[in-house]
């Protein structure tokens, strides 16, 4: 089900619909809402521009959050890999074990 939601951006109201929680929603325009105030705050722009800089900017950050998702994400398969690697040795020693402590019973 949708949610409905109003808010608040550089003094504007905006009507939001979404399957997101309001909550969620209030986040989002919350931060787009201090984007815009802070390049406006920087210096004297166009509403318009003020919306483009601030979409560079929430751009730029989300480009640099998928490279480090992903760079962690390569991480993770990474110690998995390693992990499983391991555990192939643990079982091949284990394996070699029981073999020489089989051969020593033997004798």
């Amino acid at each position: 089900m949708a949610n409905r939601i109003t808010i608040n951006i550089c003094g504007q109201d905006y009507t939001l619909v979404a399957e997101e929680s309001p909550s969620y929603m209030e986040r989002v325009g919350k931060l787009v809402d201090e984007q815009l105030r802070q390049v406006t705050e920087a210096g004297t722009v166009s509403r318009t521009d003020a919306a483009i800089l601030a979409a560079i900017n929430l751009a730029d950050e989300l480009l640099k959050a998928q490279e480090n998702t992903e760079h962690l994400r390569r991480q993770v398969k990474s110690y998995a890999d390693e992990a499983n690697q391991a555990k192939n040795e643990v079982s091949d020693l284990k394996r070699q074990l029981f073999k020489a402590q089989q051969q020593q019973n033997r004798r």
